[in-house]
């Protein structure tokens, strides 16, 4: 029987690129890290860890040891779960990794009854972008992310997908309304824009599409922040991209217009739930995907176009 503690800190050291640093996060000695995988290490009779510049990295065998770890923790937490099941879910805990713009959809009703539904059920939100939320996922700091436009990545399970397309939104009134089709990355030059940083999905579907058509967007403003988009627009200084569903409140009391792109991968984005493939899923986390399937206006279908 592998050492436990020796595997816990095999894989913080492993994940934090340092012994230093996995014993802050355990709360322990550095020595006492380092004890246990000498300790592990003359067991096997093998090396798990090598310095790699300032830091340490696994080697062969502590990529697998580590892979060994969390399949065994996934494996008891789907027992765990599956006695709760028995229970009619008494308790357990969802983490979900999320995006800024399920926020609204998110909290406004779905997430109140699914805790209403089980009261027993714990559940935490992170905010991620989509690179960020994948990271989560795969060192199992989350069950669940919400993606909007991610990369393909095999290592992820897609369990809901629908089409939310990206469209440029405007103050109402604006110029752009007026030309009564599809709007194009060149259409958008002589107007002020606003972008999400390099990390998040919406800006990496605008930065694919500008790549394509030779164009150099020149933002005027950067952010992590769908609601500063959002004011940008509002107050009247610009423009940027966003799905509809992320302004519908917005949009119905008048404050912003939305606007299709010409580009037929823009109009094609994709919003998901997703997880890690190969983990089973607590029993917990199946309900509330199930929940933001049926519940969340994101995931209850397509909306090419919400308003028309």
């Amino acid at each position: 029987m592998l050492n436990q503690r020796a595997l816990t800190y095999l894989n913080e050291v492993i994940r934090r690129g340092s012994l230093r640093r996995a014993a802050a996060h355990l709360n322990v000695d550095a020595s006492a890290v380092s004890r246990q995988l000498k300790a592990l290490e003359e067991e096997l009779d093998t090396q798990l860890c090598e310095r790699h510049g300032r830091g340490m990295r696994a080697t062969a065998a502590g990529q697998l040891l580590v892979h060994h770890f969390h399949a065994q923790r996934a494996s008891e937490e789907a027992v765990l779960s599956q006695l709760m099941a028995l229970q009619g879910l008494a308790k357990g805990e969802v983490r979900i990794a999320v995006g800024e713009g399920f926020i609204a959809d998110l909290i406004t009703a779905p997430l109140g009854t699914f805790m209403s539904a089980f009261a027993g059920i714990n559940v935490e939100v992170r905010m991620a972008g989509v690179n960020e939320a994948m990271s989560l996922l795969k060192d199992r700091e989350v069950d669940i992310a919400l993606l909007y436009a991610p990369p393909v990545d095999p290592q992820l399970y897609c369990h809901v997908e629908t089409r939310q397309p990206l469209d440029v939104i405007v103050p109402p009134n604006h110029p752009l309304i007026e030309l009564n089709r599809p709007v194009t990355l060149h259409d958008l030059k002589d107007w002020p824009l606003a972008l999400m940083d390099n990390p998040f999905g919406m800006r990496q579907m605008v930065n694919m599409v500008a790549h394509q058509e030779r164009i150099h967007l020149e933002a005027r403003l950067h952010t992590n922040s769908v609601s500063v988009l959002k004011n940008f627009v509002r107050s009247g200084i610009g423009v940027t991209f966003m799905p509809e569903i992320t302004v519908i409140d917005e949009i119905e009391r008048g404050e912003i217009c939305t606007l299709p792109m010409r580009y037929p991968v823009m109009n094609g984005t994709r919003a998901q739930i997703v997880s890690l493939k190969g983990q089973e899923l607590p029993v917990a986390s199946t309900a509330c995907i199930d929940h933001l399937h049926k519940g969340m206006r994101f995931f209850s279908a397509d909306a090419p176009r919400l308003l028309q």
